[in-house]
Parts: C-alpha cells; sequence; structure tokens
C-alpha cells in the first residue's frame, strides 16, 4: 500500500491540488514521523510543529500563491538560515535561543510558494565541519547504517529526507555542504551556479563560496524546489541570468550527446580513494556512455596552490562567524582553530586571496570550457562512522581528515559551476556512494536534464533505508 511518504514531493503537491489529501493530512502524517525518528537519525534541532499546523490550513483554504507544484507540501529549513520567530542555533552553543527578526529570502520563497516548514533541520557549528556533531543537538546519522555519518553540514536536511521525514529540503553549500550529505544519504543533492539563489538579507559571503539548494529524492522533485528558490531578490550584487523555463521543465529535455570530462584524481588533499568510490565512478563513466555521451579523461583544472588559497578564503569566513559576548568559549575547538586563523589573515592578505579565488576559477573555467559537464566521485570513502573524522584534541587533523573525506567538492565551489550528487552507487555493506555531476556556470538546465535521464536508466528512488518502513 502507498503512504503519503512513499510519494514524491511532486506527486503530494499534485495530491493537494487534487484534494485526494490536505496539507494538514500530510503535516500531521510527518509530524508523526518526525516524533518517532528525529532524534534517531538526528534530523530536526527544532520542531515547529504548531507553526506547520497554521501554514497547513492556510494552504488548504488557498492563501496565497498556489501555482508552485509543490504548495502544500511540508519541507525543512537548515538551521544555517535565519527564521523569523523560530529558533535558529547555526549549530552553535554560543547561538542557544537565538530568535531572528527577519528571514533570509530563500526562507521567505519557500513560504511564499506555500511548503510547509516543520521545524529547523541540525547543522554543526556555523556549517563549516563536513560531518554533522555539533554541540547543540544529537549527531546526524544516515538513516541507511546509524553508525555512520549523515555529512556535513546539511547533515540534518539530509537525514531527514533520507529517513523519510519530509520529501524535499532547503540545504546550503559552501565547499561541498549538500553534495556531502547527498552522497552519504543516498539522494539527490544541487549546488546551484554563483547568483542563481540569493544570499541576502545579510549577504555575509563575500568570496561567493555558499549558496542554498536543495535535497530530494528524485531529480524532479530538486527541480522544483530549485525554481522556488531561484531567481534574485532586490538589492542583489550580483546574480544568474534566468533560463527561459522552469527547471522543471528541463527535467523533460533530452539533453542530447555531451561531451563529458572526468578525473579521479583528488584536488584538495593526497586522499585514499575507497574502491566502491573507484567502482562508482567506472560504473557512471560506463552509464554515460552507453546513454550516448562522449566521455573524456582530463588532468585536474585546478593547481595545487588553490588549495592554500581556498582554506585562506574559508578560516576568515568562519572567522566572520562571531560568537555573542561572554559565550567564546563555548565554541568547539575546530571553529577556535579555524577563527584564530582567519583573524591571523590581514585585510590586504585577503583581498588578494579573493583576487586569487578569481584568477584560479578563471583557468578552471577556461580549461573545462569545452565540455558540458563534468564527472567525479563525490567523496573519497564511503560514509565514515560517527566521531570518525572530529578530533576536539587536534583541530589540524580533523581539518586534515575533512579534506581527506572530501578532495573534489569544493572545487565548484571556487569556480561558481553548478554541481549534483547523484545516487548511483549501493556498497555491498548497503552503504550509498554518490557520483557528482558539475555543468558550466548557469546552465542548470542542462545539468538537470542529464541527471533526470540518468535517473531514468538507473533508478534509485524504490531504494529507502531501514527505517523507512
Amino acid at each position: 500500500m502507498t503512504r503519503l511518504h512513499d510519494l514524491t514531493a511532486l506527486e503530494q503537491g499534485a495530491a493537494v491540488r487534487s484534494r485526494e489529501v490536505s496539507p494538514t493530512e500530510l503535516v500531521e502524517h510527518y509530524l508523526s514521523r518526525v516524533e518517532r525518528l528525529s532524534a534517531t537519525v538526528g534530523a530536526f534541532v527544532t520542531v515547529t510543529d504548531e507553526l506547520a499546523r497554521r501554514q497547513a490550513k492556510l494552504a488548504g483554504a488557498g492563501v496565497g500563491d498556489a501555482s508552485s507544484p509543490l504548495y502544500g507540501v511540508p519541507t525543512a529549513v537548515k538551521d544555517l538560515n535565519a527564521t523569523a520567530g523560530v529558533v535558529t542555533e547555526l549549530g552553535s552553543a554560543t547561538m542557544a535561543g537565538n530568535i531572528p527578526d527577519v528571514s533570509d529570502e530563500v526562507v521567505l520563497r519557500m513560504e511564499a510558494a506555500g511548503l510547509v516548514s516543520l521545524g529547523k533541520t541540525s547543522t554543526p557549528e556555523f556549517g563549516s565541519p563536513c560531518y554533522t556533531e555539533p554541540d547543540n543537538a544529537p549527531p546526524a546519522r544516515t538513516p541507511w547504517d546509524l553508525e555512520r555519518m549523515a555529512g556535513g553540514s546539511s547533515g540534518g536536511a539530509a537525514a531527514a529526507v533520507a529517513a523519510g521525514l519530509v520529501p524535499v529540503a532547503q540545504a546550503s553549500d559552501g565547499g561541498g555542504s549538500i553534495r556531502i550529505p547527498a552522497s552519504c544519504c543516498g539522494l539527490f543533492g544541487l549546488k546551484p551556479s554563483r547568483g542563481r539563489v540569493s544570499n541576502g538579507p545579510m549577504y555575509g559571503d563575500p568570496v561567493g563560496l555558499g549558496t542554498a539548494g536543495p535535497l530530494a529524492r528524485t531529480v524532479r522533485d530538486a527541480a522544483a524546489l530549485l525554481d522556488v528558490m531561484a531567481g534574485p531578490a532586490v538589492g542583489d550584487p550580483f546574480w544568474a541570468p534566468p533560463h527561459s523555463e522552469s527547471f522543471l521543465a528541463s527535467c523533460d529535455v533530452e539533453p542530447g550527446r555531451l561531451r563529458v570530462a572526468r578525473f579521479v584524481e583528488p584536488v584538495i588533499a593526497d586522499a585514499v580513494v575507497h574502491r566502491e568510490v573507484v567502482a562508482a565512478y567506472e560504473d557512471a563513466t560506463r552509464l554515460l556512455l552507453s546513454l550516448g555521451h562522449d566521455v573524456e579523461e582530463v588532468d585536474v583544472p585546478l593547481p595545487p596552490e588553490a588549495v592554500g588559497t581556498f582554506e585562506t578564503c574559508w578560516s576568515v569566513l568562519t572567522a566572520l562567524s562571531v560568537a555573542p559576548p561572554g559565550t567564546e568559549d563555548r565554541l568547539r575547538p575546530l571553529t577556535r582553530w579555524l577563527q584564530a586563523r582567519g583573524r591571523a589573515v590581514s585585510g590586504p592578505e585577503f583581498g588578494l586571496a579573493v583576487g586569487e579565488v578569481r584568477r584560479i576559477a578563471a583557468g578552471a573555467l577556461r580549461a573545462l570550457a569545452p565540455y558540458d559537464a563534468v564527472l567525479t566521485p563525490t567523496l573519497a570513502q564511503p560514509p565514515l562512522r560517527i566521531g570518525e573524522i572530529r578530533d576536539d584534541a587536534d583541530p589540524a587533523r580533523d581539518f586534515a581528515r575533512q579534506k581527506a573525506f572530501t578532495p573534489w567538492t569544493s572545487a565548484w565551489n571556487l569556480t561558481g559551476m553548478p554541481a549534483v550528487s547523484l545516487p548511483l552507487h549501493m556498497t555491498l555493506e548497503g552503504l550509498p556512494v554518490g557520483v557528482m555531476l558539475a555543468g558550466r556556470p548557469t546552465e542548470e538546465h542542462v545539468l538537470l536534464a542529464l541527471s533526470a535521464q540518468i535517473e531514468a536508466a538507473a533508478p534509485w528512488g524504490d531504494r529507502t533505508p531501514p527505517c523507512w518502513d
């Protein structure tokens, strides 16, 4: 028997429009699952059940713009994104009880499209690590093996979608934070192009590494949520030009014969690549070839010096996340270490690093310009055990382990290219392993058309973890 959480987000939206189900029924169904499973997988840090019920009642009455195919569908907001009137702690004990007065633009757009948020999903402190083991909540776990991580920094969002607590969720990505948990949790995750989704009203990332994006079980669900998120707000300093059609419609376009570059050599660390990761990469290559695409080996498009430049920018961005006065002693050791690195960078040094990031990105974009997409693994390993990376006694070692686990993802934050993780592979132990495709800047529509073609050829939607039932 089909249960509500077996339906895709788009199927749920269609059921709302046809009045086969009401937004209130959907919300109650998912709140029940959240109550039973959220603590187990470390998904939600704050549940806004009464607010969700009020929003669902309004959606059921047709209040607002009901044109979105996701109108009335439950979702969740990452705890990094400000939500007016809702506790937003940014994964940090220093921000306990923080309630913003205003919402981020991406949150406003989801509300305007009639999506109903059930609450805030867990994230590590200030979204910095690639694992979600914050001091203000239990660790986020992949529902495929509760001893292993959901990834980060959108780990709670991924755990929620993968465990069937919401059908789609908002996430964000400054160095892989959508694609890392997508790989760990067996989901489709999309990091949009720089400027595709507004970072208003705070605009707190002067480098341009981070962006909000969707996590979903299917390509079409992610595309529909991207349609909700995309587009500039008045006052945005830069933006990606709009596409001529919806991103959801792009999923029904045949991509044609594409030229795909590929490389497996790690970019930002001398990492050991697990044999299952290599197998997933090779299987994806064969699948692309079978679909009629041309796949070519290329050299790593980023020079070794890109790593140090990226780290300089990353540490400065971490230093911008200032704890309230008198709470600094509650910061995690990794955060304190990164902030100390960032504060040691002078203004001119930071300016030079940002300029160097632009030049490095330009070189990579020129090298990859002939290609419609770029294939790499998403992560160097299947999901690791909880605590396997975290090292409070030695933050430098913690950071080195993070780079070894994620040696490809941050390359596309540096270039601003859109990138996706596709859940194409399962290990013999039953652990998900993603492969990553990046596209030309502002060409999410090509990446989504290709991803939809891949999903049709090698479907993953019926694969669910043990807690699903």
